[in-house]
């Protein structure tokens, strides 16, 4: 969702009287709100992977009366071209995908080559066909509201530790273990970090908190840990307060590059090359091991030296070179 604001501001940029509406789950309207360029969210009550006709046809009747001119469709799926097809949307727009030939009448062939990142096959759905994309893409960026983050900061108790740079770290990765950093690791920065006088925040999900647990062991308790205490809404306005972060390949990196934050990006079974942190203060840090990327929730070989042998001194380096002092 992050990344789909490239297109959005793509649209924008083309035709700024364009009215857009987004059809999304409902977890992610926190990132919505956010996006000056959406005008409203419909809520999209289908999860991944279920097939559910019968739901996506009644939705697509209730879309219907919007009117809409045109549906850009992200997913490759076929099963998500049916509800603007059903919602009798006269421009259907989307790559080929899974043969979606009749569902879309406004087709794209995907060359991987031509478009090697997410963001370059998304802002290319804004153009027409036969264009190329001809301006630089502009990158997301999530719009705050100062009262909705002070509050947000009132409500945690944590308004007294914004005058010290704060460290922020995102040591959760749901794709599986294969994408974490050792939390080790990050307790040895978060440490240095307070010791230099910063406090350390760890952000994550629910089920990062053993993750978050077992690096406020290692730290004495020194950290403070919003593992599943806080909405996406608000570790998203505790995040814009953070000074830095080190994050794993992860949901929290790309919404921390979007309120362009310095962060350390750390790749290991991942590629940066597809969807790397959209923001000119990201660093990206991996060892690019000949196994790697893998893709793989575990490691197939037994031994994630790919995040194993990123030492915490490496990425303390690339933090001291970049100026994350």
């Amino acid at each position: 969702m992050v990344m789909a604001q490239c297109l959005f501001k793509a649209i924008k940029a083309l035709d700024n009287t364009v009215i857009i509406d987004v059809l999304a789950p409902t977890w992610s309207f926190p990132l919505i709100e956010r996006m000056p360029e959406v005008r409203q969210a419909h809520v999209m009550p289908i999860g991944h992977g279920s097939l559910q006709l019968k739901e996506r046809y009644l939705l697509a009747k209730k879309l219907a009366p919007e009117a809409y001119d045109q549906a850009i469709v992200l997913p490759n799926s076929w099963k998500s071209a049916l509800i603007p097809f059903w919602a009798n949307i006269p421009k259907r727009t989307g790559f080929l995908g899974e043969w979606r030939f009749g569902l879309l009448n406004d087709i794209r062939m995907l060359n991987k080559k031509h478009l090697p990142r997410m963001i370059d096959r998304f802002v290319a759905l804004a153009y027409k066909r036969a264009e190329t994309i001809h301006q630089p893409i502009i990158f997301p960026h999530l719009a705050l509201d100062k009262g909705t983050v002070a509050a947000t900061a009132e409500k945690f108790s944590i308004h007294t530790q914004i005058a010290q740079p704060i460290l922020a770290l995102c040591p959760g990765a749901e794709f599986g273990a294969s994408k974490r950093w050792p939390e080790s690791y990050y307790a040895e920065i978060a440490l240095q970090k307070l010791k230099a006088g910063w406090s350390v925040w760890i952000f994550g999900s629910k089920n990062d908190t053993n993750v978050a647990a077992l690096i406020q062991a290692q730290t004495h308790h020194q950290c403070v840990d919003f593992t599943g205490k806080t909405n996406l809404g608000e570790a998203i306005d505790l995040l814009s307060l953070s000074s830095a972060l080190v994050t794993n390949d992860s949901g929290l990196m790309h919404i921390a590059a979007a309120l362009q934050k310095p962060l350390i990006a750390i790749y290991g079974s991942t590629d940066p090359s597809f969807t790397p942190p959209l923001g000119a203060a990201s660093e990206i840090v991996r060892l690019a091991l000949p196994c790697s990327p893998c893709f793989k929730r575990e490691c197939p070989l037994g031994h994630h030296q790919c995040m194993q042998d990123l030492r915490p001194d490496i990425v303390l380096s690339v933090m001291d070179k970049a100026g994350m002092v």
